[in-house]
This record gives structure tokens, C-alpha cells and sequence, in this order.
């Protein structure tokens, strides 16, 4: 059996493990946390930090989960 093929025997292997025991199986992705405007909430990155902004300083409209943030002194700044 190549590494390759190896590789993904035990990734599959994982995954069935995974499944079957009821964890998740994708990495936290990017959402939103509410605020008290409900209109504007902040983003938890995957990293698990919260954005310091909560709306585009650019439109000032609800900031996008696609985008990725700007880090200043380690803090995530979200945009729209």
C-alpha cells in the first residue's frame, strides 16, 4: 500500500470514528456572536476570538463571515 493510500485509509478511518461516537467532524467555523443591536453582531473566528468591531468600519454594515479579519495587537477586526 503507497503513503497515499495509506493517508487516507486512516483519515477514513477517523471520520468513521468520528461519526459513529457522535463528534464533530469539521474544524468551528466562523459565526456570529449576538450583541445587544442584533442588526450588528460581532464574529467568533476559528481561532476563538471575537472581533473587536461589530460592523464594516468601511459601510458600516454587518460585517461578513467570508472575509477574513485584520489583526491588530492580536485582536481580529472584521469587514463587510
Amino acid at each position: 500500500m503507497s503513503a497515499f493510500q495509506n493517508s487516507t485509509v486512516r483519515w477514513m478511518g477517523a471520520i468513521a470514528l468520528a461519526v459513529a461516537f457522535g463528534l464533530p467532524i469539521a474544524a468551528r467555523a466562523q459565526r456570529y456572536v449576538p450583541t445587544a443591536d442584533p442588526e450588528h453582531p460581532r464574529i467568533r473566528y476559528t481561532d476563538s476570538l471575537t472581533s473587536l468591531n461589530d460592523r464594516c468600519m468601511v459601510r458600516k454594515s454587518k460585517l461578513n463571515l467570508k472575509v477574513r479579519p485584520v489583526y491588530v495587537n492580536r485582536q481580529p477586526v472584521g469587514f463587510c
